[in-house]
């Protein structure tokens, strides 16, 4: 393995040991914190909890211009259904597949924090010249780019930034999609339980979610989606009742699990189990490229835990009539770049609470007002079923600047360092940059990364190889602007 990346796995490690959940990076800040101060360098926070590592600039390039490296980090914290890990304490447990790195069955936490140890190890690497140097380590990115949004005016001087929070080696991204959540809530009411009636759980699991931006194209199952529409086609020929509805973790990622408690006629649960099972068959086959281990699990489950309580018959089709209207996937493509999402939507989060339907949707698009158009769709559809919805949590894409000097300059860098020409690309993730450009005017900027593939799920891995040559590429881009 090449030094200069078993140091950045050595620093990856550590971090792996420190918990950092999205909303929950106090001690990861404060270990950073550390870092700087033992190695004499000035560290700054705001109020977001955002954190700066200034180093100073190698003798003799004091007067170029300031470059700020920059990641996040929070981590997306998903397990599959067997895992015992707890977030909130115990560390990531990390495991070598040949050149991959993944994790024990949850995240691996390379998104983003592959980012902190390549910065780390750069800005304590004596060999490499540089200009003076801004480590920005901003907080909840992954549930909505809140630290950035949060960040305070003059936190950061530097007016080159190399975010380092894409996933692809050898490919510059430059533009990314801006985006928004909306928060839908339908009221519910309840009933008695019909005589005779029993509990029955019904679980859609055993699929692959992914990013809800990257992965949006893949053609792969949404879990909500799918336990609705199963649902939806036991109830047109069943008198079922809805009970309760749990599924989806996190707005950026694509809903890997769903569960639902009905109620239901137990003399007619063979018809139940018949249908689901046809409907399993018929998912499958609908995925057949993409989700081979779909699959439902029906079960009968104690009443205790729901009071007795269900849904009325109204309320139990008014819930799925919305879950269905409500758009999921890639909504239109763009028609000036090939293979390019434009629009999306992400049926991100769905659960009944005490006597509402909550649901958070989460909106993607490189087009300010094809976003705004598919936010008043999913609100016309909430208002239509009778429920509120408020946006929040927005951010503006970043607009590609193709004559940008910087993006000229890592061109050529990168060419003559690997003799080879970078693929330069628009994404459809949010990236921090769009939002940290809003607020510094004529920031010039980039994304680079290693190899991960499946961000935002227990698949997630690291491919090793690569992280030497970004490792490498951003030393050779600081040193062409310290000569």
């Amino acid at each position: 393995m090449h030094e200069k990346t078993q140091e950045i796995l050595d620093i990856f490690h550590k971090i792996s040991g420190i918990p950092r959940c999205s909303t929950n990076e106090e001690r990861i800040g404060q270990w950073l914190e550390q870092w700087g101060k033992n190695n004499g360098f000035t560290v700054r926070k705001d109020h977001a909890g955002n954190l700066v590592i200034n180093i100073p600039a190698t003798p003799g390039s004091e007067d170029k211009p300031g470059i700020v490296l920059q990641g996040h980090m929070d981590m997306v914290c998903e397990k599959t259904p067997d895992s015992d890990h707890d977030f909130s304490k115990d560390p990531i447990r990390i495991i070598h597949e040949g050149d991959w790195l993944k994790a024990d069955k949850t995240t691996l936490g390379a998104d983003n924090g592959i980012a902190i140890g390549i910065a780390l190890a750069i800005a304590s690497d004596d060999a490499i010249a540089h200009p003076t140097l801004e480590l920005l380590f901003t907080v909840d990115e992954e549930s909505g780019l809140t630290g950035a949004n949060r960040m305070e005016s003059g936190f950061i001087h530097g007016r080159i930034l190399i975010n380092i929070d894409s996933e692809d080696e050898g490919v510059f991204t430059v533009g990314c999609a801006g985006g928004e959540e909306i928060r839908i809530l339908l009221p519910l009411n309840f009933s008695s339980i019909p005589d005779g009636f029993k509990f029955y759980e019904l679980i859609a699991h055993g699929i692959r979610g992914g990013h809800s931006g990257i992965d949006i194209h893949k053609n792969r199952a949404n879990a909500n989606k799918i336990l609705a529409r199963a649902l939806d086609l036991a109830i047109h020929s069943l008198p079922i009742r809805l009970v309760s509805f749990k599924g989806g973790k996190a707005h950026n990622a694509i809903p890997r699990e769903a569960e639902a408690v009905i109620a239901c006629d137990p003399a007619q649960f063979q018809l139940l189990q018949d249908g689901i099972r046809k409907f399993e068959q018929t998912a499958r086959e609908e995925y057949a490229l993409t989700e081979r281990t779909l699959a439902f699990s029906l079960s009968e489950t104690k009443a205790g835990a729901f009071d007795g309580r269900v849904l009325t018959p109204q309320d139990t089709r008014r819930v799925f009539d919305l879950l269905l209207a409500l758009p999921d996937g890639v909504s239109r493509m763009s028609p000036e770049i090939e293979g390019l999402v434009e629009t999306s939507n992400n049926l991100a989060t769905v659960e009944i609470k005490e006597n509402f339907l909550s649901i958070l949707s989460s909106q993607r698009s490189c087009v300010p007002s094809r976003l705004k158009e598919i936010g008043s769709k999913i609100k016309a559809i909430a208002s239509l079923a009778g429920a509120a919805a408020k946006s929040g949590n927005a951010y503006p894409p970043w607009q590609p600047e193709m004559t940008s000097p910087l993006l000229k300059r890592c061109e050529k860098t990168y060419q003559q360092l690997f003799n080879r020409n970078p693929e330069v690309k628009i994404i459809h993730a949010g990236l921090e940059c769009g939002i940290i450009g809003s607020k510094y005017p004529g920031m010039d900027m980039i994304s680079i990364g290693p190899t991960i593939k499946n961000p935002h799920s227990p698949d997630e891995k690291l491919f090793i190889p690569s992280i030497a040559p970004v490792r490498n590429f951003i030393a050779e881009l600081l040193e062409s602007y310290a000569r």
